[in-house]
């Protein structure tokens, strides 16, 4: 309940009756101050006028009254400015450290507010404010969504932090890892962040010109290469295969001077994977991005278009990939087994812009951010269960910058019922429409 009274307070949901102290003095709210997220009370800086006499301070706010006491408020020096005590129930008076009484103000919740929030806290209908969804205006929805692409976009550039830091402050390694992360298309997402956070790319990049022994450390440093963690059927084919056997002799080697330890290659999934998308594959073909620099962070900045991105990041396979999918696996029919504009696309979405953003934000160069943005909104719209959900309630989804948009608030607003932050909840609060 403190909760919605902050909610209430913050918004200026009053009553449309003259509001006055628990001792009858008569209140008017001028501002209601500056949201504290810190230690400290709950609001700063508002402007009370109390009985005609403006006060400037801040604003403490709870459900009970008595909660001063139980938060130990009346021992705190940093409550001893607090100008107005707010509050659902009025069940004692207070006193500061200083022993001064805070005026206190009895704030009830306007019943279509209490209403309303009781529906969006309790309904099982996802989402449950579509009644309000095709009624709100272009621009709110808009303004909403850009917010909420930022929202994402920022979440993301503490990923690719994190990533950067284990890479030693490379951004060319943090960017690669990261695209490895999104060839696992989900599924196999955190092995290929173990794997590439595993290889040391400055010992590889003595061989980068033999395409060959890139592939021999790549498939190693995944495990691929040691029998012990193929499957029996893979382990027999394999131990019989001529170009299992070379990598793997040559992975011996470079294995020996380089120090390296695979990743427990026991953490790939093929099961139920289209074989298109087996991890043998995509790593076959992240060795080829590798081979030709087309992996490379300066390569990628140097695309003004996505169209540009599309074919730098397209690629294929080595002859041996053209005709199998595993290890010693039956010899399929050729193909180069290159990206697919889907494929293309997520990988844009879910590395390209975020390594864009993020490194913008790094130079702080505002021409990289505002391309992150337009790729975004060049690029179409996912097509998932959340889009489709949206659209099904009238909200019209136009590229991909509306998808993610509109994840980000499916997993950080509907998902954890926090209608109080969204911009579509207040709106639903608000209104007085059954």
């Amino acid at each position: 309940m403190e909760q919605l009274i902050h909610y209430v307070w913050k918004h200026k949901f009053f009553p449309l009756s003259p509001l006055t102290t628990t001792d009858g003095k008569r209140v008017e709210i001028v501002d209601t101050g500056l949201p504290n997220k810190d230690a400290g009370p709950d609001f700063f800086n508002a402007k009370v006028k109390i009985d005609g006499t403006l006060w400037v301070g801040n604003v403490e706010i709870h459900d009970k009254a008595s909660d001063w006491f139980l938060h130990g408020h009346d021992k705190d020096s940093n409550y001893d400015n607090v100008i107005l005590h707010v509050v659902g129930v009025s069940d004692t008076r207070v006193k500061k450290s200083n022993g001064d009484t805070p005026p206190q103000l009895l704030l009830p919740v306007p019943e279509h507010v209490a209403t309303h929030y009781n529906e969006l806290k309790t309904s099982d209908t996802y989402p449950p404010c579509y009644k309000i969804i095709p009624n709100l205006s272009r621009l709110m929805v808009h303004s909403w969504l850009s917010a909420l692409q930022t929202e994402r976009l920022e979440q993301r550039t503490k990923a690719i932090n994190a990533r950067l830091k284990l890479c030693e402050d490379s951004w060319e390694a943090a960017y690669f890892v990261s695209l490895a992360r999104n060839f696992g298309f989900g599924i196999n997402g955190e092995a290929f962040e173990q794997w590439a956070t595993n290889i040391p790319f400055r010992n590889v990049d003595h061989h980068r010109d033999d395409l060959f022994q890139i592939e021999a450390i790549f498939m190693g440093q995944a495990g691929l290469l040691d029998l012990d963690y193929l499957s029996e059927q893979q382990r027999t084919k394999a131990a019989e295969d001529e170009y299992f056997l070379r990598l793997q002799s040559e992975y011996k080697y470079l294995a020996h001077k380089f120090h390296l330890k695979p990743i427990d290659g026991r953490l790939w999934r093929f099961l139920r994977l289209r074989p298109q998308n087996f991890p043998t594959i995509r790593i076959a073909q992240l060795a080829h991005l590798y081979y030709e620099r087309r992996s490379n962070l300066s390569a990628l900045i140097d695309c003004q278009t996505i169209e540009e991105v599309f074919e730098l990041l397209q690629t294929h396979v080595t002859p041996y990939w053209e005709n199998h999918y595993t290890f010693g696996g039956e010899a399929s029919k050729a193909n180069k087994k290159t990206l697919s504009k889907a494929s293309l696309q997520l990988i844009s979405i879910n590395t390209v812009v975020p390594i864009l953003f993020a490194y913008g934000r790094y130079k702080m160069s505002e021409k990289l951010i505002d391309r992150a943005f337009a790729f975004l909104e060049a690029l179409k719209a996912e097509n998932n269960h959340i889009v489709r959900m949206w659209e099904e309630v009238g909200l019209k989804v136009e590229s991909a910058g509306d998808s993610q948009a509109l994840i980000q608030l499916k997993k950080e607003y509907c998902d954890r019922k926090d209608c109080l932050r969204c911009r579509i909840g207040y709106e639903y609060l608000k209104s007085n429409k059954e």
